[in-house]
């Protein structure tokens, strides 16, 4: 009798203690150009992701039904997608000169395997890296028009 019970404390103490994860944190990395990214499980419910960049550092936590989810873009353009537990996904991109521009998931298509952004992004993404991304003109808002001569880069 003491041998099995010496053994049912034994197993106890082996086993993971409350709330601690069985498995280590599931972590993804991507490289993309000088931007870096990373994300770790901090817990069974939470998530932490870092963007890297010649800007800086960024770090953010969230409680997520899905991603972060990394994607490169021309090996210069960072994407970071996710969704979170209340639904609401959202898009942003980093850029190497250290800017970047965020949407929510509603406003951004997906075709041919490019991304589709409004329009009025296009003025906010330098030179180099805007034929990385396709636009379309369905975002009127009075406070961020669509210019005449903008409507043009649309695609329909």
């Amino acid at each position: 009798m003491k041998r099995i019970a010496t053994l049912l404390l034994a197993s106890a103490l082996a086993g993971p203690a409350h709330s601690q994860a069985v498995n280590a944190p599931a972590t993804s990395f991507l490289d993309c150009g000088v931007l870096k990214a990373a994300s770790a499980r901090t817990s069974a419910a939470s998530v932490q992701w870092t963007i890297a960049g010649p800007s800086g550092k960024t770090t953010e936590t969230g409680i997520l039904r899905n991603g972060p989810r990394f994607e490169c873009i021309a090996g210069a353009v960072l994407v970071v997608e996710f969704t979170s537990t209340a639904g609401h996904s959202f898009f942003e991109a980093y850029f190497p000169d250290g800017t970047n521009i965020g949407y929510g998931r509603q406003q951004i298509d997906r075709r041919g395997g490019r991304f589709v952004l409004p329009v009025q992004a296009k003025a906010r993404i330098a030179a180099a890296y805007r034929t990385a991304l396709d636009y379309h003109c369905r975002l009127e808002m009075p406070a961020d028009p669509i210019p005449p001569a903008a409507r043009a880069d649309c695609i329909s």
